[in-house]
């Protein structure tokens, strides 16, 4: 890959609206005549254009849970249609912000840039679904082509398989319908925010749907200099048979994304109190620079990122009890990156003197007040295809109902990742590694980058198959009396293969392999007591082979770890539900023990093996629907106290008993909208995360924040509405992600959206 083809960067700033205007044009041509079914179905009375949704709802999205949410025994948040749209949610990270409990990792350090969401304290990057079938590789997902997500909290493996420790999290595709429509997004807001979406479902026959979406996205980041995003989508939903015994359906996903990415500002290590710039010095927490401040380089910077993907669906009910199902999908996604990574071990300088860096004859001397600009990088192509099939209905044994789901998976997934050769002239006292080095307290973008990047010529090829078979059933003892079990076996295999483009050999060792199976489980007893409520009693259990991130994200195979059995671990959770208000609103309590017995750990140089012990309990508490029916709320507090009970023998001991990385003792979210009038909506959300920590020594951290959103909507007429989004209300500076070292990003500063929707 030659440096060129991204200098377009240095002088963007104009958009580019072709392919835009192209996908755009393609969905206008279709005819849209009527809004769609389910909004026909409403009563003609004057509400609010954001009223047509709601804040609750009665089921998680995977057939695999047999009951409804009030008696599932288990801790599931549902951010529905209604709050996606009312939050302005654009992105994965966006949609979860209304879920507590939830942090987000970074990229580096052998970890891709892409969507990394830590739950209940263990990283399950890993455990994201579409439509319920794993969505592999590392990405940052789009929410224009989503209608609800789920989140599972605690073991979920008896459920999503391997790698769903602390939970899982599953996004709902828009699919085409009976009846015609057409919703017409356009947005414009500060930070040159500009997005146009287009949703056109059509009705092509009795039985025949069509719905496109199409997303164009260009705009800046609040309060960061030069970081923007451009952002392309299309999906295509095509159903048959809608509405008979027998259904089809194809998908189509496209999404892609060239940005210049943002890896935050340096921690502010404890460096000498003398030092001139001391004034920068501090505890480990943030550095403290203005928020702004961008370390990396225009000229060499980007990220490309692409995802296709296709999957066949096809349904039949075999009678009004029995219903079984096929999906097969296939994936291929594109990472490619080259970051700058400020504040590296060696490269951050706020000492008395100057720092060599580098070897003889290739030297540079860092000044006090400059920081090395190194790079990390990374261009990984994943290609996966999955292919499930299940059987769900009901049937009775005596006096006991059963409502069953039971399947089998296989899928294969392969990651091909070589990455870059970063390489520049050593300039002794300018540059090193062909990066100037950059002003910590003023750094400049547009500094001079006399380097190449070209393609590695080793890397490695790893593949990883499954087979998976599993069992649900939801028993009904009697009417206050349910019992939820649940077993799932997987087979995990998979091997790295190096290789080399140069004629070199690969090394031996680079050759890995890890195979192994387990089994997972899920029981838990429901009683109730009314009703519209249960109290229930839940046991679960999570496995976390090696290598299950198949070389694209954390937890990768090694040479340390490729023999190892999965990790376990298993929770317990009590907990209440209940449906309020002629079933409007839904309140949820839950406390919970989760317990990893058998961690991996280092337990010499380059060996590592399962005798580490990690403990999280903690409570939850949550409510969801309307008050009244003028009156939304969603919201939720969650307190998690987490525990390194053995971090193992080479881990200083002073790590024993500190909190997990990315694992914030308390966090609250709040959503809620009033109509204040039939056609005036107004809301607003509020946030608070406690102290995060990047690593296990709990030396490295981010401080605790607020932060407040508002939202205003207003219905001019049944076509036209318009909704005012004011992100960060306060434009507090906070920052919303821990890495283990180096830094911090820094999150958006205040925005204001205001997006224009029509529907005919």
């Amino acid at each position: 890959m030659a440096h060129i083809k991204h200098q377009k960067h240095a002088v963007r700033r104009q958009p580019q609206l072709s392919q835009s205007a192209a996908l755009t044009a393609l969905a206008l041509a279709l005819p849209a005549s009527a809004l769609a079914q389910s909004v026909q179905t409403l009563p003609e009375v004057k509400v609010s254009a954001e009223a047509e949704g709601s804040y609750k709802t009665e089921s998680a999205a995977s057939s695999k849970y047999t009951a409804p949410l009030v008696d599932t025994p288990k801790s599931i948040t549902v951010v529905t249609e209604q709050v996606l749209r009312e939050t302005n949610a654009l992105t994965l990270q966006d949609a979860l912000r209304t879920v507590p409990g939830i942090t987000f990792g970074m990229g580096e350090g052998g970890n891709p840039s892409g969507d990394r969401p830590f739950i209940r304290g263990y990283d399950s990057q890993s455990a994201t679904f579409i439509d319920g079938l794993r969505d592999p590789s590392s990405q940052s997902r789009d929410m224009f082509n989503v209608e609800q997500v789920d989140v599972v909290k605690g073991p979920d493996s008896a459920f999503s398989g391997g790698g769903a420790i602390g939970g899982s999290i599953n996004l709902t595709s828009k699919q085409a319908h009976l009846g015609n429509s057409a919703d017409i997004g356009l947005g414009l807001g500060t930070a040159n925010y500009r997005r146009a979406t287009v949703d056109v479902n059509r009705q092509l026959a009795d039985t025949v749907a069509v719905r496109l979406n199409v997303m164009k996205e260009d705009s800046d980041v609040a309060g960061r200099d030069e970081v923007y995003n451009d952002h392309l989508g299309a999906a295509l939903s095509f159903n048959l048979g809608i509405g008979t015994p027998t259904r089809i359906g194809v998908d189509y996903y496209h999404y892609e994304t060239d940005d210049l990415p943002d890896y935050g500002i340096p921690y502010n290590n404890p460096y000498a109190a003398t030092s001139p710039n001391a004034i920068y010095n501090g505890d480990g927490g943030p550095l403290h620079v203005d928020r702004e401040n961008f370390y990396g380089l225009k000229d060499r910077d980007f990220r490309e990122t692409e995802v296709d993907s296709g999957t066949l669906r096809i349904e039949h009910d075999i009678n009004d009890k029995l219903t079984i199902r096929n999906r097969t999908r296939y994936t291929r996604s594109l990472n490619d990156y080259v970051v700058t990574n400020p504040g590296d071990s060696s490269g951050l300088n706020i000492t008395n003197g100057n720092i060599t860096l580098g070897t003889a004859p290739n030297t540079a001397t860092l000044p006090a007040g400059f920081l090395n600009r190194s790079s990390k990088n990374r261009h990984s192509v994943s290609e996966g295809y999955v292919n499930a099939t299940e059987l769900t209905g009901e049937f009775q044994t005596g006096f006991i109902k059963h409502n069953f789901a039971t399947g089998i998976e296989f899928s294969e997934n392969e990651v091909d990742s070589r990455g870059y050769t970063v390489t520049g002239t050593n300039i002794n006292g300018v540059q090193y590694q062909g990066a100037s080095f950059a002003n910590i307290a003023d750094p400049d973008a547009d500094d001079a980058w006399n380097g190449t990047v070209t393609r590695a010529t080793a890397g490695n090829k790893i593949k990883t198959n499954t087979q998976a078979a599993y069992l649900f059933d939801t028993l009904t003892l009697h009417k206050q009396w349910l019992l939820n079990v649940g077993a799932r076996w997987d087979h995990f295999d998979t091997k790295q293969t190096p290789y080399t483009t140069n004629g070199t050999a690969p090394a031996a060792a680079n050759y890995l392999k890890s195979d192994t199976h387990f089994w997972s489980w899920q029981a838990g007893l429901v009683f109730k007591p009314l009703e519209n409520g249960s109290v229930y009693l839940n046991y679960a259990t999570s496995a976390n082979p090696s290598g299950i991130t198949t070389g694209d994200g954390a937890d990768n195979i090694s040479a340390a770890n490729q023999n190892l059995e999965p990790e376990e671990t298993r929770s317990y959770e009590l907990g209440t539900k209940w449906n309020l208000l002629d079933n409007r609103l839904s309140l949820s309590a839950a406390l919970f023990d989760m317990k990893k017995t058998n961690a991996k750990v280092t337990v010499a140089t380059g060996i590592m093996d399962t005798v580490g012990t990690q403990r999280i309990k903690g409570f939850e508490l949550g409510v969801a629907g309307a008050i009244t029916k003028q009156w939304n709320v969603s919201a939720g507090y969650t307190r998690l106290d987490s525990e390194l009970s053995d971090p193992g023998p080479t881990t200083a001991a002073t790590d024993k008993g500190n909190r997990f990385p990315n694992t914030p003792k308390d966090s609250f979210s709040l959503w809620s909208s009033y109509e204040l009038m039939p056609k005036l909506v107004l809301g607003g959300g509020a946030f608070y995360m406690s102290k995060v920590y990047g690593n296990t020594a709990n030396t490295k951290w981010v401080p605790s924040y607020w932060r407040f959103d508002a939202m205003a909507s207003y219905e001019i007429n049944k076509t036209v509405s318009l909704r005012l989004n004011v992100q960060n209300l306060f434009d507090k500076t906070y920052y919303d992600k821990a890495y283990s070292t180096h830094m911090v990003s820094v999150a958006p500063g205040r925005q204001a959206i205001l997006t224009a929707n029509l529907k005919f």
